[in-house]
C-alpha cells in the first residue's frame, strides 16, 4: 500500500513548505514597496482566484484520483499525447530545484555565520563579496543543502517529508510572527504601517502593478509547478481536492503579509522613504544578504534577530527544496525506478547540475530567469490538459462542483483566462528583457535575453516531444 500522509495537519504543512519559501520573505516586500505598498495587495490577493487557486484544485485532485507523477498524469488523462508537456513541468520545476539548492546554502551560510558572529566583524557588502567569489563556500553549501534533503526524502513520506514541515512550517510562522513584533516596537513603525495599509488607489491604473501582482502569486504559490500534484497522490482520500488548496493559497499569502510587517516598518524605522525604496531595488539578494544584514549589525539585537530571519529563511528554503526534490523522485518512480534508486539518481543530478550556480553567481542568474519564466508555460500546459480532459470528465471524475455557477466560473478561469494571463506575463516580461538589453535581447548567451530562454526551453521540449513515446510507454508499463 502507498505511504499517505498522517492526517490533514501533516498535508496542510508539506503543502505550505512547498509553497513557502525565500521568495515569500525576501521577494514579496520588495515587489510590494515598489508597486505602490497597499494599493498592490488588492490585485495580489485577486490573483490568488484568478491563477493560483484554480490551478492548485487542478494539480491536487489530478494527483489524488489518479495517483500518478505529472509525467503519468499527464499521459493518463491525454492517452499520451501530451507527455511530453508533463515532461517539461518536471524539468521546469528541477531547473529551479538544481539553483535553489545553492541559494538554501546561502541561507544556511548566513545562519552559521549569525551564530557564531563573524557576520558582524565586517561590512555586510565586503561579506557578501568574499563569499559569493570563493566558490567553494557556495559549492559546500550546496552540497550541505542537497545532502540533507536527500536524507529527509529518504526517510519517508511520514518519517521525513512530514515530520520535518510539522517542525519547520510552524517554527517559521512563529519566528516572522516575533520579527514582525519586534518591528511593531522600532520608532518609525508607524511610517512603515502606513505605506502598507494605505492605498493609493490610482496606482491601480498601472498595468505594471497587476502584471507583478499576477507574476508574484503564479511565483510563490507553486501553482502549476507540479508539486501539490506530487504531494496530492500520498494524501487521503477524505483530503478535499477544493478545500485543501484554498488552504495552500491563503497560508501561503498570510507567511507574505507577516514577512512584510516584519521587515518594512523595521526598513522605516532605520531609513526615510528614499532610502527604503532605493534598498527596495537592489534586487532579492542585494536586500537579503547586504542591506539586512547592514540593518541587523545597527539595530538592538540585531545578532539574535539575524539569527531568527536566517532560521526562518533556511526552513522557507528547506522546505520547498524538498518538494521539488520528491517532485524529480515521482518522475522517475513513474519510469519504473524504484523509490531508493531514484533518489539516489536526483541526489547525483542535484550535485552535478547545481554545481555551475554554486560556483559562478551568473550562471544562477541565468537559471533564474529562463526556468522562473518557463513556470508560466507550465501553468499553461495544465490549462491545456483541462482542455483536452473536458469539463464534464473533471467534474465526475475528479472535482463534482455543486453548482453550475462553480463550475461555469471554473470554466471561464481555467480554460480562458490562465491562457490570456499566460500571453500578458510572457509578452510583459519579453518586452521587459528588450528594455534591458536592445541590442542582444535576442543573444542566447545574454543571461537576462529572450534567446536564452527560447533556446533552453526549445532544446527541453524538443528531446521531450522525441522522448514522448518512449516516456509513454514506461510509465504505461510502471502502472499496468
Amino acid at each position: 500500500m502507498k505511504e499517505t500522509f498522517q492526517n490533514r495537519f501533516g498535508l496542510i504543512t508539506a503543502l505550505l513548505g512547498m509553497a513557502i519559501g525565500t521568495g515569500n520573505i525576501w521577494r514579496f516586500p520588495r515587489v510590494m514597496a515598489q508597486n505602490g505598498g497597499g494599493a498592490f495587495l488588492i490585485p495580489w490577493f485577486i490573483f490568488l482566484f484568478l491563477w493560483s487557486i484554480p490551478l492548485l484544485i487542478v494539480e491536487f485532485s489530478l494527483g489524488q484520483k489518479i495517483r500518478q507523477g505529472v509525467a503519468g498524469c499527464f499521459s493518463k488523462v491525454s492517452n499520451g499525447k501530451m507527455t511530453w508537456l508533463g515532461g517539461f513541468v518536471v524539468f521546469c520545476t528541477l531547473g529551479i530545484m538544481f539553483y535553489y539548492s545553492v541559494v538554501t546554502g546561502w541561507c544556511l551560510f548566513y545562519l552559521l555565520h549569525s551564530l557564531t558572529g563573524k557576520l558582524f566583524t565586517v561590512s555586510p557588502q565586503t561579506f557578501w563579496d568574499t563569499f559569493s567569489r570563493s566558490g567553494l563556500s557556495p559549492f559546500l553549501g550546496h552540497i550541505a543543502a542537497v545532502a540533507l534533503t536527500v536524507w529527509v526524502i529518504a526517510r519517508g513520506v511520514r518519517q521525513g517529508i512530514e515530520n520535518a514541515s510539522r517542525i519547520m512550517i510552524p517554527t517559521l510562522f512563529i519566528i516572522l510572527i516575533l520579527l514582525a513584533g519586534y518591528a511593531f516596537f522600532l520608532p518609525g513603525r508607524s511610517q512603515g504601517a502606513a505605506f502598507i495599509f494605505n492605498t493609493d488607489f490610482s496606482r491601480l491604473a498601472d498595468y505594471r502593478v497587476w502584471l507583478e501582482a499576477l507574476t508574484q502569486s503564479a511565483w510563490s504559490t507553486g501553482a502549476g509547478w507540479g508539486i501539490a500534484l506530487t504531494y496530492a497522490c500520498y494524501s487521503r482520500e477524505q483530503d478535499d481536492p477544493v478545500l485543501t488548496p484554498f488552504t495552500t493559497g491563503f497560508g501561503n499569502n498570510s507567511v507574505e503579509l507577516i514577512a512584510v510587517l516584519a521587515i518594512v516598518p523595521t526598513l522605516f524605522s532605520f531609513f526615510p522613504l528614499p532610502e527604503v525604496m532605493s534598498l527596495t531595488q537592489s534586487g532579492n539578494t542585494g536586500l537579503t544578504f547586504i542591506s539586512l544584514p547592514s540593518l541587523f549589525q545597527q539595530m538592538p539585537a540585531g545578532r539574535f534577530i539575524s539569527i531568527l530571519f536566517f532560521t526562518a529563511l533556511s526552513f522557507a528554503a528547506f522546505t520547498s527544496l524538498f518538494a521539488m526534490f520528491e517532485l524529480g523522485v515521482y518522475f522517475f518512480k513513474d519510469l519504473g525506478l524504484a523509490r531508493s534508486r531514484a533518489i539516489l539518481v536526483m541526489g547525483g543530478l542535484a550535485v552535478l547540475l547545481g554545481t555551475p550556480s554554486a560556483l559562478r553567481i551568473q550562471f544562477l542568474d541565468n537559471q533564474d530567469w529562463v526556468w522562473g519564466i518557463g513556470l508560466l508555460l507550465s501553468g499553461l500546459f495544465f490549462a491545456m490538459l483541462m482542455r483536452t480532459m473536458g469539463m464534464d470528465t473533471f467534474c465526475r471524475d475528479f472535482v463534482p462542483l455543486d453548482s453550475k455557477f462553480h463550475r461555469g466560473v471554473f470554466e471561464i478561469i481555467v480554460f480562458w483566462l490562465i491562457p490570456v494571463e499566460f500571453l500578458a506575463l510572457i509578452a510583459w516580461w519579453f518586452a521587459q528583457a528588450i528594455q534591458w538589453d536592445p541590442s542582444g535581447w535576442w543573444y542566447p548567451l545574454r543571461s537576462f535575453s529572450i534567446g536564452t530562454c527560447l533556446l533552453q526551453w526549445g532544446v527541453l521540449l524538443i528531446i521531450l516531444f522525441l522522448l514522448n513515446h518512449k516516456i509513454f510507454q514506461r510509465v504505461k508499463k510502471t502502472y499496468a
